[in-house]
Formats: C-alpha cells, sequence, structure tokens
C-alpha cells in the first residue's frame, strides 16, 4: 500500500496525470515571463515608452465599466497576469502551499473551480466598490487590478474550511494546525497590499468569501466544480477524440460524502484495470477517501511488487 501511494504522490509532485497544481503554476509563470520580455521590448524602444502600459491594460481588470465593456476578457486574464516580481513569487509560493493540501484532501478536480471563482469574485467586487464608493469612483478610471492574490486567498480560505487542524511539518511536536499558517498567510497578504488602491482589499475579502462559500456549498450537495469540469473534459475531448471516455458518477465528484457502501463490485484478483480505477479515484477525491477493500486491493498490489 505505501508503495503504491508513494507512486501516486511523486506523479502528483511532478506534475503528471493532469496535475492541476503545476498547471495552475505553469500558466501564470508563461504569462508572467511574455509580459516581462514585452516590457523589456519596450524599455528599449524609446519611441513608445507608453507602450507596456498599453499592454498591461489589455490583460488587467479595469474598476471602470466603460473600460471593461471594451475588454470582458480580462474577467479572467488578470488572475493570470502580474508585473510585480516579489508579488507573483509570494502568490505562486502560497498558491503550491495550499494547493498542494487541497489536493491532497479533495482530489485534482476541485483546485481550478476554486481559482477561477475566487478570482472572478475578486473582479466582480473590486468594480462594485469603485461604483459604490463615491471616494473610489473619483479614481475608477486609472484603477486596475492585476495579480492572482483574490484567486489564491480563495484556495486558502477553501483548504482551511476543509480541515483547520491539517497538521503540517509533523516533525515540530506533532505538526502545526493549517489554520496557523492561514492566518500567517491572511496577515502578510493584507500587510502588503497597496494602500493607494482600497479595492485590493476588497477583492481579496471577496476571495475569501467565495473559498468558504464554495466549501459552505458541497458540504450540503451542491458542488459548484461539476459544469465546470464538465466543460474542461468536453475541451479536452475536442482535442483528443481517440482519448478513453470514463463516464462519472456522483460519487466520484462528492469527497464529503463518501460512505460505507462499495462504489465497486467486488472481484477475487487484483488486476490491473482494478488498480487503474483505484489510482483514479484517489485523482478524483484523494487517498483517505479509499474504502477498507481499494485499501487492500492496492496492498496486495504492493506487496506482489516487492516479490
Amino acid at each position: 500500500m505505501r508503495v503504491m501511494e508513494d507512486n501516486y504522490r511523486k506523479k502528483m509532485t511532478l506534475g503528471q496525470d493532469g496535475n492541476a497544481l503545476v498547471e495552475l503554476v505553469i500558466v501564470n509563470a508563461v504569462v508572467f515571463a511574455i509580459l516581462k520580455f514585452v516590457y523589456v521590448i519596450y524599455s528599449l524602444n524609446a519611441s513608445n515608452p507608453a507602450g507596456y502600459q498599453n499592454v498591461i491594460s489589455w490583460v488587467f481588470f479595469p474598476a471602470d465599466l466603460d473600460k471593461l465593456s471594451s475588454r470582458p476578457w480580462t474577467l479572467l486574464t488578470y488572475m493570470f497576469a502580474d508585473q510585480h516580481v516579489f508579488r507573483f513569487i509570494g502568490n505562486m509560493f502560497w498558491l503550491w502551499a495550499f494547493g498542494y493540501i487541497l489536493q491532497d484532501l479533495t482530489g485534482n478536480r476541485k483546485l481550478v473551480p476554486i481559482y477561477l471563482y475566487g478570482g472572478i469574485a475578486g473582479a466582480v467586487f473590486y468594480a462594485l466598490s469603485y461604483a459604490v464608493f463615491p471616494k473610489l469612483h473619483l479614481h475608477a478610471s486609472f484603477a486596475e487590478l492585476g495579480g492572482a492574490n483574490a484567486a489564491v486567498i480563495a484556495i486558502a480560505i477553501a483548504v482551511t474550511t476543509v480541515a483547520p487542524d491539517y497538521r503540517i511539518f509533523p516533525m515540530i511536536n506533532g505538526g502545526i494546525p493549517l489554520w496557523i499558517l492561514t492566518v500567517l498567510y491572511l496577515i502578510v497578504n493584507f500587510s502588503t497590499l497597496s494602500t493607494a488602491d482600497p479595492g485590493h482589499y476588497v477583492a481579496d475579502l471577496a476571495g475569501a468569501a467565495t473559498g468558504f462559500f464554495f466549501i459552505f456549498r458541497m458540504r450540503r450537495g451542491h458542488d459548484g466544480s461539476i459544469w465546470m469540469n464538465q466543460l474542461f473534459d468536453w475541451v479536452n475531448d475536442l482535442f483528443n477524440p481517440n482519448r478513453k471516455k470514463r463516464a462519472r458518477s456522483p460519487k466520484d465528484e462528492f469527497y464529503y460524502k463518501v460512505s460505507g457502501t462499495q462504489p465497486y463490485k467486488k472481484i477475487p484478483n487484483v488486476t490491473q484495470q482494478r488498480i487503474d480505477e483505484i489510482l483514479d479515484k484517489i485523482n478524483q477525491q484523494g487517498y483517505r477517501f479509499l474504502t477498507d477493500e481499494e485499501k487492500e486491493i492496492l496492498k496486495r498490489a504492493a506487496d506482489e511488487e516487492d516479490l
């Protein structure tokens, strides 16, 4: 069992089998590198010094609703675009820290939806704050939102809501509760936000509330990630028509409703197909939600590997 579990965790660490966490980090890193390359190009072009800022304005989320109407895609692009090196590094560090734990607890198909929901909520409330508060409205035409702060904070609050007592660094007196790491992250995050733009605080608070609300709804039977993952699967199938399809049942998605009933028909022998199904379940829900029978099958498979 330990051999099989270790093999799975190595895949997750190396980003194999569609690891959502690694894909998110890669997308953010690629966009950041492209923006920095564009910055260098415009820095060398003395005839158009404002060109880089024009590029940024087409990927950052504008607070002005008139500008937003002409660039609605910024509702998604802004959460992958950043021009501040230290903010980018910090966001990727926290994304990896909380995202890895979230995948360990809930599987591989909750991370991206929570990231997108948090980012979208942050942008919406950012724009609303500039539209509602008169003091902010005066500066709406110049204000722009960029970076993954709201999306990352949604993941942090979501995973803390799932398991606030999850232990990290177990070698230190049995481990540090996850909620302590989250409190540290929130202090660092809000203390480093620009005081010149109060809308950033509103966006991050909206992202945090979204992460909590996502888990709150899941525990009551409403999984907001299902439709989004179905859309992702449909797009993937368009580009991979020969890919073998497997129907997903509600139990594959609702990690919090796993019961004592056996989701698979018992078979006397350990087959490769059975092992693949169990590993796929680990990928969807997390190792801790396997049944006793499935854990026994993995143990028998590991013992056979050792022979």
